[in-house]
């Protein structure tokens, strides 16, 4: 598949890391970036027993050269003592939106640090996503060749959750990121056990959903979306994973046809994106396939119930809500088994 790329496009540059077990607190080599970036953001999967948990912080060295100080980036427990963001660490460098640094100034370089707290914890894979955004989306992306492909995706609606356990984000209305990951575990035949979900209550129509909602909770956002959180949780099932950007529908082709859903976050009102019927300023859906013309099929968990989550977007008008700025800017969460391989990466960013 050939990528068209125009002069406005997002700078993404995404690096892994290998975290030895043992040490208490881990710390990466100062990584170039390659360009002027404006926001960085980390993702992670990690084994805590209970008791231990990880922190992930960064610290980036700006243009002009100086090195800001380290700023929390998460800190996480799967059993949940933490699972927490960490506000208030603002100053003129720049400042941490619950998953992201947003940087005041532009940054040319990063380290990244990892602290383990209690017995056992083991980090199975880190990621960190730089990147700087376009002032304008993109020109849409043609239809890649190969006609229509559609990958069997599990349904969930958020909605059919209304009202479900109010103390994880006010219920399942709310929870169209936890929504999401539990359709791509299913895809790939994990998740919680029975044993697992008696908590849960007699009668839930896709109990998985509230776990992954209870699992991704974010004690100080007070949310469920939380990026990487929501890519840690994944991981809990013995699933590779990581945030990242992408820059067209034609890249999220790649990772369709090379088997692998994708889920992403955008932001919209309703005629912006036909079929929706709904507005939003941030959710998140699940990229399942792409017709013959070329338009993006989703699970989206907004709709009413299962039977309706299934949904066909324009591809012009969903690239977008997707990609532009003043949205996610193509945020993306890719999760998929260790040994299931990538497509190739053209431009770097995953």
């Amino acid at each position: 598949m050939c990528l068209v790329l125009t002069v406005d496009l997002a700078r993404v540059a995404f690096a892994r890391f290998v975290v030895p077990d043992g040490a208490e607190a881990w710390t990466g080599e100062e990584r170039p970036i390659g360009f002027a970036a404006t926001q960085l953001v980390p993702s992670w999967t990690a084994r805590t027993p209970p008791g231990s948990w990880i922190e992930v912080a960064l610290r980036a060295r700006t243009a002009e050269g100086e090195l800001t100080k380290w700023y929390v980036m998460g800190r996480w427990s799967e059993h949940g003592a933490p699972r927490t963001s960490v506000p208030g660490q603002g100053d003129g460098h720049g400042d941490v939106a619950v998953d992201t640094f947003v940087a005041r100034r532009p940054v040319v370089a990063y380290q990244v640090r990892v602290t383990r707290h209690g017995a056992g914890a083991r980090v199975t894979g880190l990621g960190v996503m730089a990147s700087a955004l376009p002032r304008h989306p993109p020109e849409p992306s043609p239809p890649g060749p190969g006609g229509a492909v559609e990958l069997a995706v599990p349904r969930h609606s958020q909605h059919t959750h209304a009202g479900h356990h109010p103390r994880y984000d006010g219920g399942g209305v709310n929870w169209c990121s936890p929504a999401s990951v539990a359709m791509v575990l299913g895809f790939w035949g994990r998740g919680p056990e029975p044993d697992e979900l008696g908590w849960v209550g007699d009668g839930d129509p896709a109990p998985m959903v509230d776990h992954a909602a209870a699992g991704t909770y974010d004690e100080s956002y007070q949310g469920t979306g939380n990026w990487p959180f929501n890519v840690a949780y994944a991981g809990r099932y013995g699933l590779a994973g990581f945030v990242t950007r992408l820059r067209s529908a034609a890249e999220l082709e790649l990772f369709v046809r090379a088997g692998i859903p994708v889920i992403t976050s955008q932001s919209f009102k309703a005629h912006e994106l036909p079929g929706s019927c709904y507005s939003t300023s941030g959710h998140i859906l699940v990229v399942t396939g792409f017709t013959a013309g070329g338009d993006v099929v989703v699970n989206d968990p907004a709709a009413a119930g299962e039977a309706e989550v299934r949904r066909v977007y324009p591809r012009a008008a969903f690239e977008h809500v997707w990609l532009r700025a003043s949205g996610s800017g193509g945020i993306a969460y890719v999760v998929h088994p260790a040994d299931f391989p990538l497509p190739p990466s053209i431009n770097g960013n995953w």
